[in-house]
């Protein structure tokens, strides 16, 4: 059964999912207010409908070691130099059921160097989050499809952009931070300041 994560708290991943990890597959998902659509899942740009307006939504993955970026995974850029992320694509829609776009981790093979995943959503298009609500990130087994741990906000705000989450390591074993904190920005190059924060 997966755990529901309030905002700072930290987990562990083999905890959780009750054994050892070699997969896992993060998804980001919103709906538009006034909608009643939902509104797509991790990664690049994609569309929700804002009554008349619509709201382009980047999500992405940034690779960390230490404090220093070494890598993106975006709409932009759907692999990750060393080929453990991979993006599903990008979705301008965020139609149809289920998660409309996921980041696939394979933790076996992201490199030792790189000792923290952070993933943020961005609004392109620079509308607020006034506009976007029940926002959540969710992690999931990549094996078997079983859902780990989710993280839903229950805030919404005049910020242009959200940190998440952080997939770290610590003592050898991975674990997830639920950050969910408020930022500006348009694209991934505007959070790395604000990311800092939570190196």
């Amino acid at each position: 059964m997966a755990i529901n994560l309030e905002k700072g708290q930290k987990i562990s991943l083999e905890k959780e999912a009750g054994g050892s990890l070699t997969k896992v597959v993060m998804g980001l998902g919103w709906d538009a207010k006034q909608s009643g659509e939902k509104k797509g899942l991790l990664s690049g740009l994609f569309k929700v409908s804002d009554g008349e307006n619509s709201i382009d939504l980047d999500a992405s993955c940034i690779m960390f070691s230490g404090d220093k970026p070494v890598d993106a995974i975006f709409f932009g850029q759907l692999k990750s130099k060393d080929g453990s992320i991979i993006h599903s694509g990008d979705n301008r829609t965020g139609k149809g059921d289920g998660d409309d776009e996921q980041i696939v981790v394979d933790l076996s093979r992201v490199p030792e160097n790189v000792t923290a995943l952070v993933f943020t959503v961005n609004s392109f298009t620079g509308q607020t989050f006034d506009a976007v609500e029940n926002a959540y990130c969710r992690l999931l087994d990549g094996n078997n499809q079983n859902e780990i741990a989710r993280y839903t906000l229950t805030s919404q705000g005049a910020h242009t952009a959200q940190i998440m989450a952080k997939l770290y390591r610590y003592n050898g074993e991975w674990k997830m931070h639920a950050i969910g904190e408020n930022a500006t920005g348009r694209t991934i190059n505007d959070l790395f300041k604000p990311i800092s924060l939570f190196l």
